[in-house]
């Protein structure tokens, strides 16, 4: 292990057996063998994965559900081992892995506190020590004698990771501290990150949100469908995990060209059809259509929750139509990161004269802007500050 590496993580492959059948009794069995007949299949979510964690990161691991993050966690921790390659770590692990594990939901919550304590390493005289800042943190002083099974999710959540992070350990690992609890424990959790990252502690954070990401991490990597598919800086992962969400949005809301009443399509900058842009990309959408007596169209940018964004229509603009089945609309896309589609009209010599509408047109996503830092709304405003 190189000497600044907490972690090594070398050509790592997992493959898990999934029965993919019943079999109970002896005669299935030889009657299975005999046929040579597999009654499992092979689950492989991690793919020779390679990367190092150095003493003092702040580590970001992101991806989409069942990309393989949570075992790839678990194979850190010690929980599973893997088939092929390795995992080196130096110091103690402290992991907060999954949402149950280390408590039993027929104790109080103060039993747990002692049992969930044991397990970490510490003596009863440790825990005692430490109860009351504990509840404190979980903020939970009055449910501490109620059984564990009538805790909701985020109370079981806020309670683990009050006991988690009193461990001293060498390696924090969170996954997905911050998916269940409450916006004001999230408030919190974001507070003592800011104080391990004063502190230099090594930390291992897997989590769905960009912006913990950016704001904590010095490192991350981004895994999908079992690979390190890139890994670097926060930014920049951050952008290709979005990234890959948004397109993959976008496949799941193809427009249906044979259902609407005329057609209309996107092309980026290099006149190439496409439903991912860059920030302030110039875009051409081209509307066709075999109606008759056609004088005017609009066309209306949205964003996926609704929110009108611009639409400017021909008879507003004083433009007259050059082709009387065809026409085509520039525009920047000034717009901030997120998913958007198009609404589009055909109207006679007024703008109020609708002829054919499609109400909701091809869905298209922007990029993050990371050339000119980051910024809020919907879109960037020239301006200037004196």
């Amino acid at each position: 292990m190189a000497k600044n590496n907490i972690v090594e993580i070398v050509g790592v492959t997992k493959t898990f057996r999934i029965p993919i059948e019943s079999v109970n009794m002896f005669k299935q069995k030889v009657v299975g063998f005999l046929l040579r007949k597999k009654g499992y299949r092979d689950f492989t979510p991690l793919k020779n994965v390679s990367f190092s964690i150095e003493e003092g990161d702040f580590f970001g691991i992101v991806g989409k559900n069942g990309s393989g993050k949570s075992t790839l966690l678990k194979l850190i921790a010690g929980i599973y081992t893997p088939n092929k390659g390795h995992i080196r770590t130096k110091g103690k692990l402290v992991p907060f892995i999954e949402l149950g594990v280390g408590f039993n939901p027929e104790l109080s919550g103060r039993d747990n506190v002692y049992l969930n304590g044991a397990l970490l390493g510490f003596s009863r005289k440790e825990v005692d020590e430490m109860y009351d800042d504990i509840v404190d943190f979980a903020e939970m002083h009055d449910f501490m004698e109620e059984r564990l099974k009538n805790y909701s999710s985020g109370m079981q959540v806020r309670l683990a990771f009050s006991i988690a992070i009193k461990a001293k350990g060498d390696i924090l690992m969170l996954d997905e501290v911050l998916a269940v609890g409450d916006e004001a424990f999230q408030k919190k959790c974001y507070a003592y990150f800011d104080k391990l990252k004063r502190e230099n502690k090594t930390v291992i954070l897997v989590t769905h949100d960009m912006g913990a990401v950016e704001r904590f991490c010095n490192k991350a990597v981004l895994i999908e469908n079992g690979k390190v598919k890139i890994q670097g800086k926060p930014h920049i992962v951050a952008a290709a995990y979005s990234m890959s969400n948004q397109l993959e949005h976008a496949k799941t809301h193809n427009f249906n060209r044979s259902s609407a009443p005329f057609d209309v399509r996107i092309y980026d900058s290099q006149g190439k059809e496409n439903n991912s842009f860059k920030y302030n990309e110039q875009i051409t959408i081209k509307l066709s259509w075999e109606q008759p007596n056609v004088k005017n169209i609009g066309v209306a940018i949205f964003r996926e929750n609704g929110e009108y964004v611009f639409g400017p229509n021909t008879y507003q603009d004083q433009y007259k139509i050059k082709h009387k089945n065809k026409a085509e609309y520039t525009v920047k896309l000034n717009l901030n990161e997120g998913d958007y589609f198009i609404k589009a009209g055909l109207t006679g010599k007024r703008d109020i004269d609708t002829i054919a509408f499609i109400e909701e047109g091809p869905h298209f996503s922007v990029q993050r802007d990371y050339e000119s830092g980051r910024w809020g709304g919907v879109t960037k405003l020239d301006h200037t500050w004196k």
